[in-house]
């Protein structure tokens, strides 16, 4: 398996409370990989430690064979935070210039790359409307083309669809699946049973611990259950 990302024995404290156990994982290239459990098992922390924007008490986390350097990572990752860092008294187009600028893109190419996205997220036809006037979808929508901009290989998105009706959330996850398509990498979080079963390979998080790490057809198989939900009422009674 070739792993774009891989964690070794990363632990993370605040303060007197361990976050983090012990993690250890492999995030293979071209995939999507999902990192699902419970609130506060520590899957956003994950992600902050992958893209540097917190350091580990102890442990390593590689990119690309590696020492994780987060100025050298930044070019090569997207990042959806949970909530939405837009501007609402902008318009799509002006937040997305905006960020091209922040990001780096030349003048010439920004107009193609912006429309790029937008087409890509279903938005194109509102990219002149003000973000104050769009849904609370279409906002997660906007923040994914944002994270997009630049081109990434990597994607990192924290409970991308969380808040989203069941039908737009099945559009963004046919969109995940075509940037997969393109090559990229997307790691996700969530807490929702029938995503985790989209994803190529998933982590099971609890107490700050891995659980397992496989595919979900493979998790399943090996605890005799069902689906995933079924994995962590057997593994102690929480549910996610």
């Amino acid at each position: 398996m070739n792993s774009i990302i891989q964690l070794r024995e990363l632990s993370k404290s605040f303060g007197s409370q361990d976050v983090l156990k012990n993690v250890s994982l492999d995030i293979p290239k071209g995939h999507i990989y999902g990192l699902l459990g419970p609130s506060g098992s520590g899957k956003t922390t994950i992600i902050k430690l992958m893209i540097g924007l917190e350091m580990p008490s102890s442990g390593s986390i590689t990119f690309k064979g590696n020492k994780l350097k987060a100025n050298e990572l930044y070019p090569s990752i997207g990042y959806m935070a949970q909530s939405d860092a837009l501007y609402d008294e902008l318009t799509a187009k002006e937040n997305l210039s905006f960020m091209a600028s922040l990001y780096g893109l030349k003048k010439a190419e920004r107009k193609a790359q912006i429309e790029k996205v937008m087409n890509t997220v279903d938005l194109l036809e509102h990219l002149d409307k003000p973000v104050h006037q769009y849904s609370g979808g279409m906002k997660r929508r906007l923040s994914l083309a944002i994270a997009l901009l630049h081109d990434p290989e990597v994607l990192f998105l924290d409970e991308p669809t969380v808040g989203i009706d069941p039908v737009l959330r099945k559009e963004i996850w046919d969109s995940f699946h075509r940037l997969k398509n393109d090559g990229r990498t997307l790691i996700i979080t969530t807490h929702v049973m029938d995503e985790a079963e989209r994803c190529d390979r998933l982590g099971l998080l609890q107490h700050g611990e891995i659980i397992s790490s496989d595919t979900p057809t493979a998790i399943k198989e090996a605890y005799g259950v069902s689906s995933i939900e079924d994995v962590f009422l057997k593994n102690g009674g929480v549910t996610v």
